[in-house]
């Protein structure tokens, strides 16, 4: 007798069309970089896999938490803002010209995304790279783990030649970060007496007032190098009037000579010679404030004790943004 069954469309029909991400006046190009340095484009259709714009998450600004109190007069006060990690959800498309090639290429994004959950040989977790590159040739990135979702759709004709998931990926810090970092260079130009051969005043950079833009939508923590010579750095944030002062005297190192290098981090708070000496106690605590740059314009003044031709201050951050 006859037996009756499931109509089953061919799977090259089957395959879920490519939805671009529209972005104005162009299309965004999504690269996923795993904890290896190997790189997934996710938005090229001609490849074996690609990302599915219907379904995407989190790409818009960051979660935030907010703390308020009561008003004696009716209504809530806010106290304090704290941004959250977010969740990215992200729909993938896998296929192969066979069963076994789109096997492959299943298990390995499988792993591309969930290595982000092994620890290194130092212990840390390695956090995968989300890029999203714009038609201005801006390109903003975010530090994600897998968190879950890598699973096939059970459908009928999936997890033959093709099969898609909706993976979900976790990122601690909820802003996307520019690819350019931004740097600052300030050096000390020769310096003069001021009485030979008749009065004058030496052109340096590097003693004075300066002024910081962060194009970014939040605050930026910088890192500054200083090159020697100095015996003692201060940098001062106008605005605010929070400063730290690094006296090299109170360093093992001693004073800053000619072409020698110190490295201040400003978050994580630390302080590294050339040679990568801990000099962190060089720092006037408990009054040094290792101060951020807020979006915009900063007037900040950089100070260099000793400072000679050749002293210089590079200071470098990565803008950081709502959306990408």
């Amino acid at each position: 007798m006859p037996l009756v069954t499931t109509a089953v469309t061919p799977p090259e029909q089957s395959v879920p069309p490519p939805i671009l991400v529209p972005d104005l006046g162009g299309y965004a190009a999504i690269t996923y970089v795993d904890p290896t340095g190997r790189r997934w484009p996710m938005t090229d259709t001609s490849a074996q896999w690609y990302a599915l714009a219907e379904g995407v998450s989190g790409l818009g600004a960051a979660p935030y938490t907010l703390t308020s109190d009561p008003h004696p007069r009716g209504g809530s006060r806010l106290r304090h803002v704290q941004p959250q990690a977010r969740s990215i959800v992200w729909p993938v498309l896998v296929k192969g010209d066979n069963h076994q090639r789109f096997t492959n290429n299943w298990r390995s994004l499988a792993r591309a995304f969930t290595r982000t959950l092994r620890r290194s040989p130092d212990g840390a977790f390695q956090p995968g790279t989300l890029e999203v590159a714009r038609p201005d040739g801006g390109v903003r990135t975010i530090a994600v783990y897998y968190s879950d979702g890598w699973d096939g759709r059970g459908q009928v004709a999936t997890g033959i030649t093709w099969d898609f998931a909706v993976v979900t990926l976790w990122a601690e810090d909820p802003y996307w970060v520019d690819a350019v970092p931004v740097r600052v260079h300030r050096e000390s130009a020769q310096l003069v007496d001021y009485l030979v051969p008749y009065p004058s005043v030496s052109s340096s950079q590097v003693l004075g007032d300066t002024t910081v833009t962060n194009p970014g939508d939040v605050d930026v923590w910088p890192t500054w190098q200083i090159t020697g010579p100095a015996s003692a750095i201060t940098f001062t944030r106008n605005d605010t009037g929070e400063s730290f002062t690094l006296t090299m005297a109170d360093t093992p190192h001693g004073a800053l000579l000619a072409g020698e290098t110190v490295t201040v981090s400003t978050d994580p708070p630390r302080v590294l010679s050339g040679t990568d000496e801990n000099l962190i106690g060089g720092l006037d605590w408990p009054n040094a404030v290792l101060w951020p740059l807020p979006p915009g314009e900063t007037p900040v003044t950089f100070q260099l004790d000793g400072a000679a031709a050749g002293s210089a201050v590079d200071l470098t951050f990565y803008p950081r943004y709502e959306t990408a």
